[in-house]
């Protein structure tokens, strides 16, 4: 049976970064388990154009039909879902993006929803939490509540990408980040570049370089 992550979408902009590592864990075989909260749905219609209204019966149309069929969608008060209790032996939890709302309230252990009882789940069974906030700047109450997470064994992942891979395009820069988040899972990828000790960047068109001194 294949390990299943659960993957809870917020009301956090980079609604972008949600959609890769989903596509990622398909990829790599895992199962997911998928809730957008009510913000998140706004945000989701805004940024992507998908409605997440009947969202199950929009997954071929929004991922295609096979990334589709690993993917199992919960609504946010669903309290029965299979993430909402320990005893599912949900692989990980992860938050992406993760909105400064929801991370208070999974600090404080206050549930108002699916994805903040997974959260809390996964805190109280010693399993993988992964949080990917995009806020910026952040306040003090902010890094408070990070700080607070982190030393509660959360992982705390800025969707925060870096630029040593030379990137080309807005996809290279969210499969960075979506790469990070699968190493701390420990899932095997090729999402995002590696980094493979420093290279002389190349030399712009018309500057001829020398290993003269300057």
């Amino acid at each position: 049976m294949a390990s299943r992550y659960f993957v809870g979408v917020t009301g956090a902009s980079g609604h972008l970064y949600a959609e890769h590592l989903i596509r990622a864990l398909a990829a790599a075989g895992c199962g997911v388990d998928l809730c957008v909260t009510d913000s998140g749905a706004k945000v989701l219609r805004h940024e992507l154009g998908v409605e997440a209204a009947n969202l199950s019966d929009r997954l071929a149309d929004w991922l295609g039909a096979a990334v589709a069929a690993h993917v199992r969608v919960f609504p946010a008060d669903a309290i029965d879902a299979p993430a909402a209790s320990g005893t599912a032996l949900t692989r990980a939890v992860i938050l992406c993006p993760c909105s400064m709302g929801t991370l208070a309230r999974v600090a404080a252990g206050f549930s108002s929803n699916l994805v903040e009882r997974a959260a809390d789940v996964a805190l109280k069974e010693g399993r993988p939490l992964v949080l990917v906030p995009r806020e910026t700047p952040l306040s003090e109450i902010h890094l408070e509540n990070l700080l607070r997470l982190a030393r509660m064994g959360a992982v705390v992942l800025p969707a925060a990408p870096g630029f040593y891979h030379r990137p080309k395009s807005v996809e290279d820069l969210v499969q960075h980040v979506v790469g990070k988040v699968l190493d701390r899972l420990g899932i095997a990828h090729a999402s995002g570049a590696r980094w493979g000790g420093l290279a002389e960047p190349p030399a712009e068109p018309g500057i001829e370089r020398s290993g003269g001194a300057r």
